[in-house]
């Protein structure tokens, strides 16, 4: 069967993004985007495509959702020992892709990611339903399994052993603060002449804003 891709077109009429609604904080700007895409019952607005290296120098993303922003940082949490977790223990360098169809945006982050205090893993790990928390023990991520059945055992296995206590968070999983160093806002707009707008952090702390070419 063939797929005609290249007659999909769609025309960006939303809105735009000028210099005049540019904060010197781009943090202001990002949670402003967020909370105008959770008003508008975006699907998944928390998600974002994270992007890290292998030591081989192999790029490799997955959607992972973002669970808070705090002192300038965003948090995610997941599995240490996942395929992510260790390409971010040999590289560090990390990026982050928020896509807001309905808006017709785009937010792209890079930065460095470093492991939040366990303290804090801890309370977020606490505000998880139940049985998300017995999947974060039992589950190997990023490894093979023999079958679906076998994920489902391990997981009833698991869930009868806390029955009335308190489900304590694996050491293996908890969250990661990313530092972001550059971050790129992209509003669609008529004619392909998209607005995009880039934030460099500069050395002396303050961001640096620079307009793109679409």
């Amino acid at each position: 069967m063939k797929i005609n891709l290249a007659g999909i077109r769609q025309e960006y009429t939303k809105g735009g993004l000028g210099e005049s609604e540019l904060p010197d904080d781009p943090l202001l700007l990002f949670s402003q985007w967020l909370q105008e895409a959770i008003n508008a019952q975006v699907n998944e607005p928390t998600a974002m495509i994270v992007g890290t290296v292998s030591p081989e120098g192999q790029p490799s993303t997955r959607t992972v959702l973002l669970k808070d922003i705090h002192d300038g940082k965003f948090i995610f949490y997941t599995n240490y020992e996942s395929r992510k977790g260790k390409q971010l223990a040999k590289n560090p360098h990390i990026s982050l892709s928020f896509v807001w169809h309905p808006l017709e945006r785009q937010v792209h982050i890079e930065g460095t990611a470093g492991k939040v205090p366990a303290h804090e893993s801890d309370e977020y790990f606490k505000t998880r339903p139940y049985k998300s928390r017995i999947g974060a023990r039992i589950s190997p991520q990023s490894r093979p399994i023999g079958s679906r059945m076998q994920l489902i055992r391990s997981f009833v296995t698991e869930a009868t052993q806390w029955i009335g206590k308190e489900i304590e968070r694996p050491q293996e999983w908890g969250g990661y603060a990313v530092t972001p160093t550059r971050i790129e806002f992209w509003q669609g707009r008529p004619n392909r002449l998209h607005d995009r707008f880039l934030y460099s952090l500069q050395k002396d702390g303050n961001w640096k804003v620079e307009r793109l070419a679409p």
